[in-house]
């Protein structure tokens, strides 16, 4: 975990790796849960009978549940100290190059690209990979944009 005593600090490393979380194991139980959450029932991700039969060999994690591991998995790699509040401004270059099989862990790494005035704060992009152990491509890539009032 890497701690920055405000924006400034932050601002010094724009263009560093800032490192990686711990590997967190995706349950067909999270799966469920995400599919009752959005209404996304499709068999690939909830059926498990025909989904060994599928093309993954099992079920496999919702692209968007994915996704939305982010906020978590990257709160264990960065925080910025001397801040009124961070919220999600929006994202950036969203790909999900590999399935993620349900059984499987994951663990972020966090790229910053930019801090930058605007938006009433600072616009905070960080170039977040998630993989998957094991795996030979990333599972998702997405550039996250933060936003983060002082």
């Amino acid at each position: 975990m890497r701690t920055f005593d405000g924006l400034a600090e932050l601002e010094a490393v724009v263009g560093t790796h800032l490192g990686y979380s711990e590997w967190h194991a995706i349950t067909q139980d999270q799966v469920n849960t995400f599919a009752e959450a959005t209404g996304d029932h499709q068999w690939i991700h909830v059926d498990t009978e025909k989904a060994a039969q599928g093309p993954f060999g099992t079920t496999i994690a919702h692209g968007y549940l994915t996704l939305s591991l982010v906020p978590m998995l990257v709160s264990e790699i960065y925080r910025i100290d001397g801040v009124k509040m961070g919220v999600n401004y929006g994202s950036n270059k969203l790909r999900f190059p590999a399935p993620v099989p349900v059984g499987s862990k994951v663990r972020a790494g966090v790229e910053l690209v930019s801090v930058t005035p605007g938006a009433g704060g600072h616009l905070v992009t960080a170039k977040v990979v998630i993989e998957r152990e094991g795996g030979d491509k990333p599972v998702c890539v997405v550039e996250t944009v933060s936003l983060v009032v002082a």
